[in-house]
């Protein structure tokens, strides 16, 4: 894997200083860029050529919106029906890459099905856990990109969290963890949702053209795992039909678990049915 040092290295040289020192910077910088394609492309089943065609269509397109709203995210259930859907984030890093065991038992026991956002390094501290999770018809695994980045094509932040920089970082965020996923599982995710759930609309229509769709929520189930279980459960009783619920796995300390037991039994008794993604068009 690039390491983050690698990636920040990467830049396009746009100074005005001496012809000879800008070919020479300009060359650095375009080696750059093709070894970090050659390694998407060894890492991951894309070929060079897909790879290096998105790069040349996407870098000179400057991106007009920042934000988890942006053009082309999807973040509710196409439908009228009394449906939610809970998806669940693994985002791993040193304070993220905890297994809520409780929580996945109760979804088990009472049969409710969720959608797994699973990042790259979480599947690495939690690979058997992670395994049992994909093979359990209730779980859709989905993709929580490779360093659980922000998805930028220009280097944009969010909550101080530095996001992709070019085209070709917000390619590696998608693609790495995505092949990791289906050769772990044998099935790629159709579904992706990046680190802060933050994107421009060039970012997104990158991923869309790598095969997944960019999704988000409409309802804060637990503000990144801060809530208390009593907001916990007001957020989700707030659920309205075709609502996606955003929610975390990975803080077993959190109000998260508790906060869902108490509003699943009511939400089931309001007439509301849990579904995956996968189950409904998206919007």
């Amino acid at each position: 894997m690039v390491s983050t040092a690698d990636l920040a290295d990467i830049k396009i040289d746009n100074s005005d200083s001496t012809a000879t020192n800008s070919a020479t910077e300009n060359s650095s910088s375009n080696e750059k860029e093709k070894d970090l394609v050659q390694h998407i492309e060894e890492e991951t089943s894309k070929s060079a050529l897909s790879i290096q065609a998105l790069v040349e269509k996407y870098t000179p397109i400057t991106p007009q919106q920042w934000g988890e709203n942006v053009t082309g995210v999807k973040t509710q259930l196409d439908t009228a029906d009394k449906v939610i859907a809970l998806t669940l984030d693994a985002c791993g890093g040193v304070y993220g890459s905890g297994y809520d065991k409780d929580l996945i038992e109760f979804l088990k026991q009472h049969k409710i099905p969720a959608t797994l956002f699973v990042n790259s390094r979480w599947i690495d501290k939690n690979e058997e856990a992670f395994l049992s999770l994909s093979q359990d018809p209730l779980f859709e695994i989905e993709n929580h990109g490779t360093e659980h980045k922000p998805l930028s094509v220009s280097g944009k932040s969010a909550y101080s969290v530095q996001g992709t920089a070019t085209v070709e970082e917000a390619i590696q965020e998608i693609v790495e963890n995505e092949q990791k996923i289906e050769k772990l599982t044998g099935k790629a995710p159709k579904f992706f949702r990046s680190g802060t759930a933050h994107y421009d609309e060039v970012a997104v229509q990158i991923a869309e053209e790598l095969g997944e769709t960019a999704v988000n929520y409409n309802l804060l189930g637990d503000a990144g795992a801060t809530f208390s279980s009593e907001q916990v459960k007001a957020a989700l009783l707030a659920a309205q039909p075709g609502s996606i619920a955003l929610l975390h796995m990975n803080q077993p300390e959190s109000g998260t678990a508790e906060g869902i037991m108490q509003a699943v039994p009511l939400l089931l008794d309001q007439g509301f049915r849990f579904v995956k993604l996968e189950d409904h068009k998206l919007k």
